[in-house]
């Protein structure tokens, strides 16, 4: 079976699907009144659906995808919607500088934020920063985008956080073995599927997410929030995405609203078929259920380290809470942000350059980072079953060691009794990931210390690279459009790698090199 073809025409078809966000958007910016944005969205939409007509054409009598080409699929698919995703961004942010149009499609005035767009890699971060339900940002102001644009933002991380693979199979419903291989290779497992028919799945997930979507504007509107940023909150709080319309994210509001945000990030950490269980009247998931246990008991464990830090341990270098209910709202909202891999932030954690938390503070919010939630939600990271299979499988190697060798060992991990073979197998990928991260992780901190100024913090670096890669969003001053542009591309490839979890990406990459012989 040939690769090549069978990559171009699911390419293709995921182009055709996701070009129709675009012409949604266009209805989203005339409701607004926004008439200005509106050939920059049919422009991009009739750009990308050509794209993905063109090439599902080309090939459409390709063979179903193996595992191999759902891979490259999965990779060149999220690569190329960083690129032609960044056309709005681009598009509008010209259209405000030339000012083309009569007074009545209400064109702005050219301001500093939107106009970075202006720059096709600014656009391009924005664009892989949404997909990858990353939320760092280009925007200085987020305030001063136009509302046409903080649409595209929060809707690209909406669609993003599911999966846009997940989107395609749902409009374009084909049942069948590639869809299930497509599926998988989107950094989800088999045990994701909710029926045995992987349309049904697909279709129960987008009833489930937009259920908690309708839930979360519900929520947000009773706390107070208004309803244009309810509505962009609730799409990148339950996609664990991050975007927000203010330069101050939730930080921008209230007590009420910020813990009202809390419960909607950790709706977006635990995973669809346990929430189908839990829907279902099943509430015992919630503790039997390994993962979805691990996500409260992690989050509870951080919290409480976090506002031990800030309360007692010197954490709060330059005072920015003022009693203890206020140090407890930050480390609970701050950790919960990072772990559920959202970004929402309601405190500082540097300027780049001068430390607003300490490095104490600023590695557990790290840990956080690095672990992630529950696979099979919307969250990145390592996830937090690779940690546990990480670490009960390295006591389960010690113990070996000891055992007699008849002795027949099994390793439980949740409701599940691994014999050895699949101990083996199961900790093995968790730990090829593992280290495929941490190397992927290192190159982007090198990259960045090589091309910024010294006086950045290492942790600070560390910290920035590390929120890309677990798609995060969380800043600690050093990420925006004054970084230098390798620093800018190397943060959107962590963003890439990090949503599709590495391995589809280097398979892709190994493919390349491959086909163009550069082995040698």
């Amino acid at each position: 079976m040939s690769t090549l073809p069978t990559v171009v025409r699911d390419v293709g078809r995921i182009l055709q699907a996701v070009s129709l966000m675009l012409v949604f958007s266009a209805v989203v910016a005339a409701v607004n009144a926004e008439f200005f944005a509106i050939p920059a969205f049919l422009i991009s939409a009739v750009v990308m659906a050509g794209v993905g007509i063109g090439l599902a054409r080309l090939f459409a009598d390709a063979d179903s995808p193996g595992k191999l080409e759902a891979m490259i699929t999965a990779a060149s698919a999220w690569g190329a919607l960083a690129f032609l995703g960044s056309l709005p961004f681009i598009l509008i942010a010209w259209t405000i500088y030339l000012d083309p149009y009569p007074a009545w499609m209400n064109t702005p005035a050219v301001d500093e934020t939107t106009d970075v767009f202006r720059q096709p890699v600014n656009g391009i971060f924005e664009s892989i920063s949404g997909f990858t339900s990353t939320g760092l940002t280009m925007a200085l102001v987020e305030d001063e985008l136009p509302r046409s644009l903080h649409w595209w933002r929060s809707f690209t991380e909406w669609v993003g956080g599911v999966g846009v693979i997940v989107l395609t199979v749902a409009i374009l419903a084909r049942p069948g073995s590639g869809s299930l291989t497509l599926f998988e290779s989107e950094a989800r497992e088999k045990k994701s599927k909710i029926h045995p028919s992987i349309v049904s799945t697909v279709k129960e997930i987008w009833k489930i997410y937009l259920g908690f979507t309708v839930a979360a504007i519900v929520l947000l509107l009773v706390a107070g929030m208004p309803l244009w940023p309810a509505i962009n909150h609730a799409m990148t709080a339950i996609a664990t995405g991050g975007f927000s319309v203010h330069a101050d994210s939730i930080g921008a509001y209230g007590a009420v609203i910020q813990y009202a945000v809390v419960p909607i990030m950790i709706a977006g950490s635990i995973a669809f078929p346990v929430h189908y269980l839990i829907l279902k009247g099943e509430i015992d998931n919630f503790w039997r259920d390994i993962q979805t246990r691990w996500v409260f008991l992690w989050f509870a464990i951080g919290t409480v380290a976090l506002t031990f830090v800030l309360w007692v341990g010197g954490g709060d270098p330059v005072g920015q809470f003022d009693d203890f209910e206020e140090t407890f709202r930050a480390a609970l909202f701050q950790f919960v942000s990072a772990t559920s891999n959202t970004g929402f932030g309601t405190a500082a954690i540097g300027d780049g350059t001068g430390r607003a938390m300490s490095a104490g503070a600023t590695f557990i919010i790290c840990l956080g980072m690095l672990t992630g939630a529950a696979a099979g939600s919307t969250v990145g990271g390592l996830k937090l079953i690779r940690v546990i299979t990480l670490v009960k499988g390295t006591i389960w190697q010690v113990g070996d060691v000891f055992a007699p060798d008849s002795a027949v060992r099994r390793l439980k991990l949740g409701k599940r009794k691994l014999d050895e073979d699949q101990v083996q197998a199961e900790y093995t990928e968790a730990a090829v990931v593992f280290v495929l991260w941490i190397v992927f992780l290192i190159i982007g901190v090198a990259v960045l210390l090589w091309v910024l100024s010294p006086e950045h913090p290492v942790e600070y670096v560390i910290f920035d690279v590390m929120s890309a890669q677990s798609n995060v969003g969380l800043d600690a001053g050093i990420t925006g459009p004054d970084l230098p542009d390798t620093a800018k591309v190397m943060l959107i490839f962590n963003m890439w790698i990090g949503r599709l979890e590495i391995i589809p990406v280097a398979v892709l990459l190994g493919a390349a090199f491959h086909r163009f012989n550069l082995y040698k």
